[in-house]
């Protein structure tokens, strides 16, 4: 990698950054010892061959100790918090059987893989209920990404994921490893789920008590479901690749002696070349990959890895072999298709904060289909952020799909941005115009992922037509069939039961 000017400072409008908000809470240090941080197992396939492979996902309750004293009542998948990394290959044909050991209905949603929807796609159109089971299957054709799988049943999602319900999935493709990068799961190759919580009395966490229709908050940074993590560093080079699964936090994140990094990759490829950083921010479900090279640190030194002023987790180094093995100057070629000129642009507003948000000037609903688009063609969106200055940055989220950045508000995207991506932070007043196109026909969602946001209705969806069967028809569900699941399995009458998106309907006077 030819030398290069190191990016020294975060992107967007600071005066929108979520410590301006009244509400906002700040990190803290838990009193808590360090504890390893935890690395989630690879989850095992049940049967794999060249073409093939399968998968068992359960969704479960659990315990973790989390802090001194009782464990900390968690929901996970195929565990007790969160889940195990599940490996995916370009070229792939996937099997997934889905069991629901919940209490309460929940989805599976695969963030940022382009499979069909609604079903495959795992988003509030594909319930699994309690004691149930789903099996869907679907083919992988995409660039190597770190993506990730949460529950999205509508409007419980926030909740779901607070639970615990989240957990990374790497892609693979030939041409990523074909590069010179880190890729020793464990020990060279981490990720990093950055969260946050409060925990209550007995060490337990209260969804309804913290609720924020903004977005919840905790003082205390979980990363990959461990409180005051380190990391025993035993290779000069360590591929770190993070995830906001953060209900509303950004984080902005650097590290002690303002140490460089390098950005490989984005949300859903690698970047076209690598970027040398001493700082980068990521809103709420964007992920990144970076390389840090610990090659001036001696064994005993520390390094910590900052949001804002707050540590979050520390590089303990050991003895390391040296390695020279340089990146190269280019990563990867965006995939750049033509515009298909009939198709105008798309406008989309992300309207609204707290209980009035919405999207293009209505809230969601379940069962309306907002727009629709040919598979193949190749459109401009045109996203806009109507918060008026300061406001939010809004987070906006595509599914099925992943979108090239071709401007913001007409001048060039930040230089991390120039890969696929699946979510794109938005300034207020900004436009941020997107190529979008679908290779995969269905019908998907896209909203802000300030969890709260979505359930409580910015969110739209849109349905992919496939020109080889125009008139597929896709069964929807609607919000009250959801509404009377939640009740029925939280032993409360309908009347009585609450959602934290629900209160955003009823005190802006609308109906799900």
């Amino acid at each position: 990698m030819n030398d290069q000017e190191t990016i020294q400072h975060y992107y967007y409008d600071e005066a929108a950054f979520d410590y301006h908000d009244r509400a906002y809470i700040p990190l803290q240090v838990a009193d808590a010892p360090e504890q390893p941080l935890r690395i989630p197992e690879i989850l095992k396939p049940d049967q794999e061959t060249a073409t093939d492979v399968y998968y068992t996902i359960t969704a479960q309750t659990g315990a973790v100790q989390l802090l001194p004293g009782k464990k900390t009542a968690t929901w996970g998948y195929n565990g007790p918090l969160l889940g195990k990394t599940v490996i995916f290959k370009d070229g792939q044909t996937v099997h997934i059987h889905y069991i629901n050991d919940l209490p309460e209905v929940t989805t599976f949603h695969w963030h940022g893989l382009a499979i069909p929807g609604p079903i495959e796609d795992g988003g509030c159109h594909a319930p699994v209920y309690p004691g149930q089971t789903r099996d869907v299957e679907f083919t992988i054709h995409q660039p190597a990404a770190f993506v990730w799988l949460h529950a999205h049943p509508c409007p419980a999602t926030a909740e779901q994921v607070w639970h615990g319900l989240a957990g990374g999935a790497i892609v693979q493709d030939q041409h990523e490893a074909q590069l010179p990068l880190p890729r020793n799961y464990g020990v060279d190759d981490i990720p990093v789920i950055l969260q946050d919580r409060r925990f209550h009395e007995d060490n337990q966490w209260d969804y309804r008590q913290d609720y924020d229709p903004d977005g919840i908050l905790g003082p205390t940074p979980m990363i990959n479901g461990t409180i005051n993590p380190y990391f025993d560093v035993t290779t000069q080079k360590v591929r770190l690749r993070f995830l906001n699964g953060a209900n509303r936090r950004e984080w902005r994140l650097h590290f002690s002696d303002d140490l460089s990094f390098t950005q490989i990759a984005g949300d859903l490829s690698l970047l076209p070349k690598p970027l040398k950083m001493t700082k980068l921010m990521l809103t709420c479900a964007e992920r990144a990959e970076i390389i840090v090279d610990f090659g001036s640190y001696r064994p005993g030194d520390e390094v910590v890895l900052y949001s804002d002023d707050t540590p979050l987790l520390r590089f303990k180094i050991h003895e390391f072999k040296p390695d020279h093995a340089t990146l190269p100057d280019v990563l990867f070629e965006t995939p750049n298709p033509a515009v298909s000129p009939e198709m105008p642009i798309h406008y989309v507003t992300l309207d609204g904060m707290d209980e009035a948000v919405a999207m293009n000037g209505k809230k969601f609903k379940m069962d309306r289909i907002d727009y629709q688009m040919p598979m193949h063609k190749v459109q401009l969106w045109d996203i806009e952020n109507t918060n008026h200055a300061p406001g939010m940055i809004h987070p906006y989220h595509m599914h099925g799909t992943g979108f090239v950045t071709v401007a913001r508000d007409g001048h060039a995207p930040n230089p991390n941005e120039l890969g696929l991506k699946d979510t794109i932070a938005i300034n207020p007043g900004e436009h941020v115009l997107l190529k979008v196109w679908f290779d995969v026909p269905g019908v998907f969602m896209y909203h802000c992922h300030i969890l709260e946001h979505e359930d409580g209705g910015m969110m739209a969806q849109l349905k992919v037509v496939d020109p080889k069967n125009p008139n597929k028809q896709y069964q929807l569900m609607d919000h009250m069939t959801l509404m009377r699941a939640f009740a029925e399995e939280r032993h409360v009458p309908l009347n009585e039961l609450w959602l934290g998106g629900m209160d955003s309907y009823r005190k802006m006077g609308e109906e799900m």
